[in-house]
Parts: structure tokens; C-alpha cells; sequence
């Protein structure tokens, strides 16, 4: 079987990175929306199951289909906004608009309008798109420097040295020289960790037009605008062209199944999946896939063992998660900005668009990197009326 030919240790340590950075960075949110909805204990594992499994069943089957790398995340967007918007609002009403949102993943999907859509925006601004959402990563990774000098700058120097001799393998040497640095500085506190199952639980959905209204459709039009679009943008971005409509459409049907047990949204990843598709994951584009396929792997045990991995990852300094982070993912971001600036009628539009999205501006609750293709968009229409 060809995937067996394509294994490498690059790749797993790629995906093993995809899932160390998506989690870490931001699985604080998706308890903190399950707390607003007043979930048990039982309850919020059980989202976290439900993600884990979604996440991982769509990565592993969508990558080996298709031979490219899809890296597919929670909406970390959707879950903020949850957190806000769920007032008054029952966990079954909720988990009723889950569904509601998937059902419309789903057509917009299988539709081809979103596809349709992409296919007009040109690689300068998808690159340029990338490159801004990502560019906190590189910063934060220099900026855990002022807190822990040795352990980052040791990471860094490994980085280098790693790009220069063994450069399929830079991000799991960096990796584990972080974490013995962090051992033997007493960094680590893994004593507490104990294996330990999650199950599923079923919470039966009930609808209502406050949940429709307040929830189902801002949640759909947040995680398509601020995670879909860019999560497209980034695989374009890395050359690839993914079959986006039937990519979007498989996504949603996952998440309706999986929406009773807590899988609020599902979508395109952008940041990991930024990981995945870079060189760290292997030199041969060709074979990134297996770096989402090994991604979904770590994602299905996430699911089956959210307790465990969550006390593990707390575990860890938030230094040693950001450093890695970064130096993962400095090639994607060279290459983003390459590509954004090498067409000089596209420049002006890619350079906003790479500024705005970079800012890290919100308004009216939408993210930044909608607003970063919105004024993309907009200068290439003044400048060009829209001509490519």
C-alpha cells in the first residue's frame, strides 16, 4: 500500500505538533463554552470526545482519499463566541443549533457555492491571508524568550542547527530537547497524569428560534468566515488544490453525527493545518498527507483520552508550547510572504490584506481574518476592478 511507503518520522512528528499546538492553544475556550452552557463534568469530556473523534476520522479518511494534507480542527472562533452568546439557553437548545449549523456546513458544501466562491480569490491574497493569521505564532515564540531565555534560546539554536544537518527532523529534535530542558528545570509537573478513559454522553437536541437566531447561524457564519476560508487559503497557499466542496460537505456530516455528544463546530484547520502542509512535514509535498494522517491518529486518542491528555498538556510551560509552535511553522510563514509579494498587481491588495489580518483586529464580534480578505478584496476592486 502506497501510504506504508509514505511514512516518515518527519510526518509524525508533524502531525504529533499539529495537535500539541490545537490543543494547548486553545482547548481552555472549548471548556469555558461548555461551562456557559452549565455543562457536568461528563459533559464537557464528552465534547472533547466528540471533537477529538471528528477531528480525527475526517483528517485520517479525507488525507488518504485524497493524498494531500487535510487537517481538520474545532472552531476556536465558534467556541468564543459561544461562550458569549448562550446566555438563557438550555444544553439542548444548544446542541440543537450545533446541528442546525452542521446541516448548513453541509449544503453550502455539497452546494459547490463556497468552492465557487474560493476559486475567484487569487493565491497573492490566500498567501498573504495565511501568512497574517500565523504571524503571532512566529512573534510569540521570540516573545516566551522573556521568561524563559535558556529553554527557548536552546530551542531556537536546535531550530538552526537542525534546519542546517537533519531537516526532516528540526521539529522533533527541537520537541524533545524543549522537553528535557523543561525536565530538568522543573518545568514539568507530569506526577498527577493518570490514564484515564472518556466516554461519550447523548444530550438530546430541542429546538428554538432564540438558539437559531443567537446561536446556529452565528456560529455557522463565524466558522465560515474566520476558519474556512483561511483553512482553504492555506492549502492553496502550499500548492495545493483541494476539492474543497466535497471536503466541506464531509466535514459538515460529521459534525451533525457527532453534535448530540458536544461537537459544537467543525471545519477547515488553518494554523495546523499550516504545519502539515510546510516543509517540516516532510521535503516531498506529496507525501505532507501522512502528517494529517498521523495528526488524525493523535486527535482520535485526544477523544478516547481527553482527561488524561488535557492534564499532560497543562503540564507543560506555556513557553516551551509557544516556541514550538513558532519555530514550526517560520518556513510556512516565508513562504506565505513570498508568495503574497511576488505578483506586483496583486501587491498592494496582499500587503493589506496580510496587515489587517496580522493586527489581530475584532469587529462586531468577527475576527480578523475576515476582515483582512475583506480589505484585500476591497484594494484589488479600487485598483484593478477586480481583474487579476
Amino acid at each position: 500500500m502506497k501510504w506504508l511507503r509514505d511514512l516518515s518520522l518527519s510526518a509524525l512528528s508533524a502531525g504529533f505538533v499539529t495537535v500539541l499546538v490545537g490543543f494547548a492553544s486553545s482547548a481552555v475556550v472549548v471548556f469555558q463554552a461548555a461551562d456557559a452552557l452549565g455543562a457536568t463534568p461528563a459533559e464537557a469530556a464528552s465534547w472533547l470526545w466528540a471533537l477529538g473523534v471528528g477531528m480525527g476520522v475526517t483528517g485520517i479518511g479525507m488525507s488518504l482519499r485524497w493524498r494531500m494534507p487535510v487537517t481538520t480542527a474545532w472552531s476556536t472562533a465558534g467556541a468564543a463566541m459561544l461562550i458569549t452568546s448562550v446566555s438563557g439557553l438550555s444544553m439542548s437548545e444548544a446542541i440543537g443549533a450545533f446541528m442546525v449549523s452542521a446541516a448548513l456546513f453541509m449544503l453550502v458544501g455539497f452546494s459547490g457555492w463556497f468552492e465557487r466562491a474560493m476559486s475567484r480569490l487569487p493565491l497573492a491574497l490566500a498567501a498573504a491571508l495565511m501568512s497574517g493569521v500565523l504571524l503571532r505564532f512566529g512573534l510569540n515564540a521570540f516573545v516566551a524568550a522573556q521568561s524563559q531565555m535558556l529553554l527557548v534560546g536552546s530551542m531556537f539554536l536546535a531550530y538552526l542547527l537542525g534546519r542546517r544537518w537533519w531537516p526532516r527532523y528540526t521539529v522533533i529534535i527541537v520537541l524533545l530537547l524543549g522537553m528535557l530542558l523543561a525536565q530538568l528545570q522543573g518545568l514539568l509537573h507530569l506526577g498527577q497524569v493518570t490514564p484515564q478513559l472518556t466516554w461519550p454522553v447523548w444530550i438530546w437536541p430541542s429546538w428554538s428560534w432564540q438558539a437559531l437566531v443567537g446561536v446556529a447561524v452565528p456560529l455557522f457564519v463565524v466558522t465560515m468566515a474566520t476558519q474556512n476560508v483561511t483553512g482553504v487559503g492555506v492549502m492553496r497557499a502550499a500548492g495545493y488544490q483541494p476539492p474543497v466542496s466535497r471536503m466541506l460537505g464531509w466535514i459538515g456530516v460529521a459534525n451533525l453525527l457527532l453534535a448530540p455528544f458536544g461537537a459544537f463546530a467543525l471545519n477547515m484547520s488553518t494554523i495546523t493545518a499550516a504545519i502539515c502542509t510546510g516543509p517540516d512535514a516532510h521535503v516531498d509535498p506529496a507525501r505532507r498527507y501522512m502528517a494529517s494522517v498521523f495528526a488524525g491518529l493523535f486527535y482520535l486518542l485526544m477523544g478516547l483520552f481527553g482527561a488524561t491528555l488535557t492534564a499532560v498538556l497543562l503540564a507543560l510551560p506555556k513557553e516551551l508550547v509557544w516556541a514550538i509552535a513558532g519555530f514550526a511553522l517560520l518556513g510556512t510563514i516565508g513562504n506565505g510572504l513570498v508568495t503574497a509579494l511576488n505578483h506586483e498587481r496583486h501587491r498592494e491588495a496582499a500587503l493589506v490584506t496580510f496587515l489587517v489580518t496580522a493586527s489581530g483586529i475584532t469587529l462586531f464580534g468577527v475576527g480578523s481574518a475576515f476582515w483582512g480578505l475583506l480589505a484585500g478584496v476591497l484594494v484589488l476592486l479600487l485598483l484593478h476592478g477586480g481583474r487579476g
